[in-house]
């Protein structure tokens, strides 16, 4: 099956509305594909913190709108990447996935945020379930950014059925580094595709690493993109998920449950 990861550049010249038509323009033109991506949080820009309140929307609203008329029209598998979602108890940082139909299927709210004390961490609330969407040649987890780096979701992810993971990102170029060992790390231990798409640009100050990239299960980069805008086309094969567990079925020695090891003894201050 053949991927489309659409890079799209966040330019705060740009309104939200024009953005959104252009992307909804860009999954269009991926018609060739089974599977279209877009990253996170690329309506506003994942650091614009200051403007999350005023673009959060519904999960009935213009992105929505847009976006299942744009995974209808070319027929694909739509990661629609994540939105400001408000929700009566708050905002979230949700993921949307379409069907060819340009029914919603799946949503994810990211679990991790990102920001410690500040930014998505205190602006948003945390989501608590998992999810994998039903895509018939590719089941696939969703994670969002963060999430990357936290090796336990995946193992959710992974005995849930997932055969991959599509990431979306507003990843920050200062830690580009991280992004592409993460992205491979995450492969290679739970032998699955990574699709990780990040954003071009610059968010309200902040870099961004773009470089997105998708890996096969043996954890070899497939396809990598550059910093600018620009949509990343790989082939990915699907049996090649089980071909891997089987040759080298590691997944299927993990044990499970372990107890804790116990606390180190204090240590004794001396002369």
């Amino acid at each position: 099956m053949r991927a489309s990861l659409i890079q799209i550049a966040v330019n705060p010249d740009e309104t939200v509305d024009a953005r959104r038509r252009r992307a909804a323009a860009l999954v269009r033109e991926e018609s060739a594909s089974d599977l279209v991506v877009l990253p996170e949080l690329w309506t506003v820009g994942a650091f614009a913190y200051e403007s999350f309140a005023a673009e959060a929307e519904t999960l009935d609203g213009p992105t929505r709108e847009a976006m299942a008329e744009a995974a209808a029209g070319a027929r694909v598998w739509l990661h629609a990447g994540s939105i400001v979602e408000r929700a009566p108890e708050g905002l979230y940082n949700t993921s949307l996935v379409f069907s060819p139909d340009g029914t919603l299927v799946r949503t994810y709210r990211k679990i991790h945020r990102f920001g410690f004390d500040q930014g998505e961490a205190v602006l948003m609330s945390a989501g608590d379930e998992p999810a994998v969407a039903p895509c018939p040649k590719l089941p696939f987890g969703l994670a969002t950014c963060y999430d990357l780096r936290f090796p336990e979701l995946f193992r959710n992810l992974v005995d849930a059925g997932a055969h991959a993971f599509v990431v979306p990102a507003g990843w920050p170029e200062c830690r580009r580094e991280h992004w592409s060992l993460l992205a491979r790390a995450r492969a290679v231990e739970n032998q699955a595709y990574v699709l990780a798409c990040g954003t071009a640009g610059t968010h309200a100050g902040v870099e961004q690493a773009g470089h997105s990239v998708v890996v096969d299960p043996w954890g070899e980069v497939l396809a990598e993109a550059g910093r600018g805008e620009e949509v990343l086309v790989a082939e990915v094969d699907p049996a090649r998920v089980p071909a891997t567990r089987d040759q080298f079925p590691a997944l299927k020695d993990r044990v499970l449950g372990l107890p804790l090891p116990p606390a180190p003894a204090a240590r004794r201050e001396g002369r």
